[in-house]
């Protein structure tokens, strides 16, 4: 039985929505830090030095991206041995709770030093929740869809995921809109992390509904008990391919959070614009981003992921330099249209990686694998991203400096990228050694 081949198109449909569901709420509680982030800085850090709070509210940002690893390892080992469904309703309680927990803590005005160190645990939760979360959605529809149509069906992931962030400005805006600076800042920044708990009970109840997909339930039958590689068979058999896959998704980490975390903070700073307009921006780029997802999917299923990943590291490294100093212009066209620039890169990126991360890694391991793969690079170029932009910022004195720090990664994802077979049309239930003569076919076919 070839994957996705028997599963009907209800099925899928339904598959789609849980999973895409499901990852929305887990990536909303996560995107409200990121557009709080300078009322983050003043309730939880000390205001005698606004411009050093906000490098703390962005150190704990990257802080918690250093528990996505190990919460990757944990659930994909789990995902491998359980499967999928089980542990991605665990995710996004995990998440819902801590996000809750963020909008109930009180203040550094309140107590002190607990404060910042109080909020930097509840990240860590959240870290480790976001470490299982997206490559085990991503497994799951995968695992679902035809071979043809993987990049397709996996691009509404993305789509739930731009949407997400999306949905977080719309609210940070409304709440913008309606309340003062006053209440904004003494109780209103805590109204989006609240709204966690109702949105995760929804979330774990679609996910305990879904279905166990067809390539783990193979995996399990053929085995007859638990189908996962141990962690070390894992990184022993898997390590070259972690290596290059995350050199790839480096771009993947560094473009989304450039865009979607970090520049409605750098259009306040340095293009000047209000918090309102920076939103309003960020908003519209979202959106924009959650729609070209589906048509980026078709063409990476078209063109395959190879030529994919050359038009991705094309495209951010001659468009990142326009679209930064299109933002960093004081004109509101142009903060859009490089905004949007930036979008279409990190479209691309996020779908291809989608796709990438179940057909690099056979049945047995391909949760744990990809995941480890994903944190890796999420943690060391996607949670640092504010922080580094804006330290080279004040480094070098030159608002243009996140653009080419951009661009250096760009040429990292491309060699490692590349350096991977062409995997658009394998089956994802094929035996390892299939699989690999498959590649080594869509490779030589590329070539």
């Amino acid at each position: 039985m070839k994957n996705g081949t028997s599963t009907s198109a209800a099925t899928l449909r339904k598959v789609t929505t849980a999973a895409a569901i499901g990852n929305f709420v887990e990536w909303f509680d996560f995107a409200v830090y990121g557009f709080l982030a300078t009322l983050i800085a003043q309730q939880f850090f000390s205001a005698s030095q606004p411009h050093a709070a906000l490098l703390q509210t962005f150190a704990v940002f990257a802080v918690a991206f250093a528990l996505r690893p190990l919460g990757g390892i944990v659930c994909g080992m789990l995902g491998d041995k359980l499967g999928r469904k089980r542990i991605l309703s665990l995710t996004v309680l995990l998440m819902a709770a801590a996000t809750t927990v963020i909008g109930l803590l009180p203040t550094y005005q309140s107590i002190g030093l607990w404060a910042p160190i109080l909020l930097t645990l509840t990240r860590c939760l959240q870290g480790f929740s976001a470490g299982g979360e997206y490559a085990g959605a991503c497994a799951y529809v995968m695992e679902h869809a035809p071979n043809h149509k993987r990049a397709w069906y996996g691009s509404f992931i993305t789509v739930s995921t731009f949407t997400a962030f999306a949905c977080a400005a719309v609210l940070t805006y409304a709440l913008d809109a309606v309340l003062s600076v006053e209440q904004m800042s003494h109780w209103g920044w805590r109204i989006p992390f609240l709204i966690a708990a109702p949105l995760g009970l929804v979330g774990v109840y679609l996910r305990l509904r879904m279905e166990e997909t067809p390539a783990f339930r193979a995996a399990l039958s053929e085995n007859h008990s638990a189908p996962h590689s141990p962690l070390t068979e894992t990184v022993r058999h898997q390590g070259g391919n972690i290596l290059r896959l995350g050199a790839f998704i480096s771009l993947t980490a560094l473009s989304f959070y450039m865009f979607t975390t970090y520049f409605s903070t750098y259009l306040q700073l340095e293009g000047h614009f209000s918090r309102t307009q920076s939103l309003r921006v960020s908003t519209l780029a979202l959106l924009f981003a959650a729609a070209l997802c589906p048509l980026a999917g078709a063409l990476c299923d078209r063109i395959g992921r190879r030529k994919t990943i050359r038009l991705t590291g094309c495209w951010v490294i001659f468009t990142v330099y326009p679209a930064y100093w299109l933002a960093n212009s004081g004109h509101l066209g142009a903060a859009i249209f490089g905004v949007l620039l930036l979008a279409t890169g990190a479209v691309l990126s996020g779908v291809v990686t989608a796709a990438l991360l179940s057909e690099v890694f056979p049945t047995r391991a391909r949760y744990t694998a990809s995941a480890i793969t994903y944190n890796l690079a999420y943690t060391l170029f996607g949670g640092t991203a504010p922080l580094v932009a804006t330290w080279l910022i004040s480094l070098t004195g030159s608002s243009l400096a996140p653009a080419f720090y951009l661009i250096l990664v760009a040429l990292l994802a491309i060699s490692g990228g590349m350096a991977l077979p062409e995997t658009s049309r394998i089956s994802l239930q094929d035996e390892p050694d299939v699989q690999e003569k498959l590649r080594h076919r869509g490779r030589a076919s590329v070539n």
